[in-house]
Formats: structure tokens, C-alpha cells, sequence
């Protein structure tokens, strides 16, 4: 999508969405395609993906987690 595009959408100026989008692609998560005299940014989900796998073990302890502390507390209501 162009930067206008983007900007129609959100409550926030172009100028900031520019910005934003910059700090993006610096992370390596927006790329930016040159057509005509639009720059075109997509989303690159594959650093998103990794993060997701690291964060994955330690979701997975606290869910188990969440789930011993619901079951007592709902243990303590009756």
C-alpha cells in the first residue's frame, strides 16, 4: 500500500505513518517497492515468525500456568 493509503485508514498524520513505516523497515518488517512515482510498502511477517517461535516455550509454561491458577480459583468459588 502507498503511504496515503495507509494514512486514510489511521487516526494519525502522513508524516507520522511515514515514520513509522520507516522504524519498520529498518526491523526488517515492511518493504518498500518502487512503482512509478508511488513507493508500494509490504508486510515481511518472516522476522515476526521467528520471534513467534522463540516466544513459543515460554507461552506454553504459562498457559500451563494459567490454566492451574484458573482451576484453583474457580476451586475457591464453590
Amino acid at each position: 500500500m502507498s503511504v496515503s493509503q495507509l494514512a486514510d485508514g489511521l487516526p494519525i498524520t502522513r508524516q507520522a505513518v511515514t515514520k513509522h513505516l520507516d522504524a519498520l523497515q529498518g526491523a526488517g518488517l515492511v518493504t518498500i517497492a518502487r512503482r512509478g512515482r508511488e513507493r508500494l510498502h509490504s508486510l515481511n511477517p518472516a522476522p515476526l515468525r521467528e520471534v513467534d517461535a522463540w516466544l513459543a516455550p515460554y507461552a506454553a509454561a504459562w498457559d500451563a500456568r494459567l490454566e492451574r491458577l484458573q482451576a484453583h480459583l474457580e476451586e475457591e468459588r464453590t
